[in-house]
This record gives structure tokens, sequence and C-alpha cells, in this order.
């Protein structure tokens, strides 16, 4: 899952005394699609608020406000393919499948391993668990070492059935390294006209499975890890089809306030009931990922922000990764507060959204005291190392 800048360092190219004049630049010279790190941001933000208040009110389905943000990983994945298309597909010729990999590496995986030391922690010392998470020391040690290097783990108690049960979000990040290896090792070698025939079979696959499941919020736990792969087949696939021939489609240009507001309607839209046979609630899911998103990123990649709201966008697109991978650590306390701490409605309100800044601002300081300087000091070392 692409949560994250386009690729190599945060290059801005404004005047002094500008910062936002224009978008920033990859190491390699490209500039940002400043729209689409906007909106990457949006959907990271709406992943959280629908955890934090899905929590608040015990996912208690008549209650929780933003049913469809699950969709935020099918978006995600589809701006993975397309940001993967536009920041690699010319560099085959100067780059092996190695040091594709390693770049890769030091972009994803620092935030990774904070994601799941915070997990640990988190665990660890939760004052709201109860007995809940007594659990053998070597045992969490065995999950915290399989989470550092983004593998499954048998379940823990008080995770639910979660493959990555100190860093939920970390099943998703799984699959986006599965697939950067399939674009190293074969997709990036494919035709438009190949490449466009795996996202129709993909398509149809992942919209029978949403009219048999009802829904796409799965692939996450043990019980559905063979969704985990159908979701990522057509989105990935298609993001890289956009990018290959976004220049003899449609001209498409909304901006990006327009296209957080289709995010956010996407998302908040109804839970749709069964009629008869038909799943519809699954329908309309697979509906947005093989229509609407596609829609979204094309629009995203020809809008540009303006001085206005480039500011913003950058600020989205920086924190959006950061947020993705800290944020759940914090929420399983969360978790355990409301079901055992005994909290009034006044308290679970104030709370709650003070939740929200506080994330935001882990996430700002993970970005920019962690990840960012780790990744700087790994590309030096791989420059040294050429």
């Amino acid at each position: 899952m692409e949560l994250l800048r386009l690729t190599g360092a945060d290059m801005p190219t404004s005047p002094p005394g500008v910062p936002n004049a224009a978008p920033d630049q990859t190491a390699t010279g490209k500039d940002h699609f400043e729209v689409l790190d906007g909106l990457r941001g949006t959907a990271a933000m709406l992943v959280v608020l629908f955890h934090i208040q899905g929590i608040t009110v015990m996912w208690d389905a008549s209650k929780v406000i933003l049913h469809h943000a699950v969709l935020a990983v099918d978006f995600f994945f589809l701006l993975s393919g397309f940001v993967i298309g536009y920041a690699y597909d010319d560099r085959w010729d100067r780059m092996s499948v190695r040091r594709f990999l390693t770049l890769r590496l030091i972009r994803l995986h620092p935030l990774v391993i904070l994601g799941v030391v915070l997990g640990f922690v988190s665990y660890l010392s939760d004052p709201f668990a109860g007995s809940a998470q007594a659990v053998p020391l070597g045992k969490l040690l065995g999950v915290f070492a399989l989470g550092l290097l983004l593998l499954p783990a048998g379940p823990l108690p008080n995770r639910w059935s979660d493959t990555h049960p100190f860093n939920g979000p970390c099943w998703s990040l799984l699959q986006e390294y599965i697939g950067n290896i399939a674009y190293a090792l074969l997709l990036r070698r494919l035709s438009a006209r190949a490449l466009l025939a795996i996202a129709i079979a993909s398509g149809i696959c992942l919209v029978v499975c949403g009219l048999r499941l009802g829904t796409m919020d799965q692939g996450s736990g043990w019980d559905s890890l063979w969704m985990a792969p159908v979701r990522l087949c057509f989105p990935f696939v298609m993001g890289l089809w956009l990018f290959r021939v976004r220049g003899r489609l449609p001209f498409l240009r909304l901006g990006y306030l327009p296209l957080t507001v289709v995010l956010i309607a996407v998302a908040a839209f109804p839970t749709l009931s069964n009629v008869g046979p038909v799943k519809l609630n699954g329908l309309y899911e697979t509906t947005c990922i093989v229509v609407v998103f596609p829609l979204v990123i094309l629009a995203g990649s020809h809008s540009e922000a303006g001085r206005g709201m480039m500011g913003l966008c950058k600020f989205a697109g920086r924190i959006s990764y950061p947020i993705y991978m800290t944020h759940f650590p914090f929420l399983y306390v969360w978790m355990n507060f409301v079901a055992n701490g005994h909290p009034t409605q006044d308290m679970l309100v104030v709370i709650g959204l003070a939740l929200i800044p506080f994330l935001i601002a882990v996430a700002w300081a993970s970005y920019t005291f962690w990840d960012e300087p780790i990744r700087a000091r790994l590309r030096t070392a791989l420059g040294s190392h050429r």
C-alpha cells in the first residue's frame, strides 16, 4: 500500500519565502502529483476517524458514521500502482531489481518498525487491558520479531484474529511489498494491453467476492487472509495501467477539495441491505473500487493544487503514511479504555476528539524525527555503495 510520497527525498523547489509555490520534486527531479498526495492524506484520515469513532461506539453498525472507510486501503493500492509506474517505469535501464527493492525497503520499512515497536509497548503497558493481554513474554517476543519483518504471526488475545497483532494495518503493507515484488519481477515488463487484461480478470474476481461476502472489509485477519491478495491485485494493476495510458484517457480535472468530497461521500454512504440473494453493500463497495476510485486517481493526476491548497496537500501527503502506521497502537489503548474504563458519554466525546490532533502530532513527529532522518542516512549509505 503506497501510503507515501512518490519516491526519494522531499526536495522543495519553491523560492525562499514562498514554501508552497511549486510542487516538491523527487530525488530524480520529477514533480510530485500534489493533489494525489493530498488525497492520500484524506484517505488516511478517513481510516483514522473511522477507527476512533468505531471504537467509541464499540462497532455498533447502527452508530458507525464512516461505514466504508475501509475502502481507503483499496484506494491506497490503486494509488500505489500509479505512483510506482510514475516513479520507476523509466529507470530500469539503469536500475537492478535488487536496487529497486532496496529503495522500497528504505522508503517503507522504517515506519513499519516504528509501528510494531509502538504496538509492542502498547500491548505490554496498556493500563486498561486487565488480564486480557497476559501472554508469556517468549510468545510476545516471537510475535514482535515476526512483526519487525512484516511477517504474519499467530493471533494474540484481545487483538481479534489479526495477522499482525501488534499493529493491525501492517497487513496491507505486506500486500504492498508483494505488489512491489510483482512489479519488479513481472508487471513492469508487461504492455498496457496485458495489464488491462489482468485488471479486468482480477476486477471480475473482486466483484464476485464482494457480491458473495457483502463487504470488502476483509484480509486483515487469519479468517479472511485469502482476500488480501484479491484486494491488492485489481487496484494495484489498474493503477499501473492508468499511469501508462493516462495521456490517452479523457482529461478529467476536479481539484483537491472536490475529490476529497468524493472520498468522504464514498466513506459515509449508508450500509446497504440485501435484496434477495444480491448483497448490495458488496456491490456498492466493489463499484467504488472498480469505477469511482480510478476516476478519482485520473482526475487527481490531471489537477493542480494551486497556491491556496499546495501547503495542505503537502502536509497531508507527508503525514499520510506515518499516521496510518502509528495510530493503531494508541487506539488499542482507547479500545480497552472504552470497554473497561467506565467512561461517561462526555468523556468519550472529549477524549475521542482530542485523539485526532494527538495522532496527527504523533504522525508529524514520526515523519520528522524518525522516518526522514533514517531514510536520509540509508539513502546516503546506499549511494556510497553503488
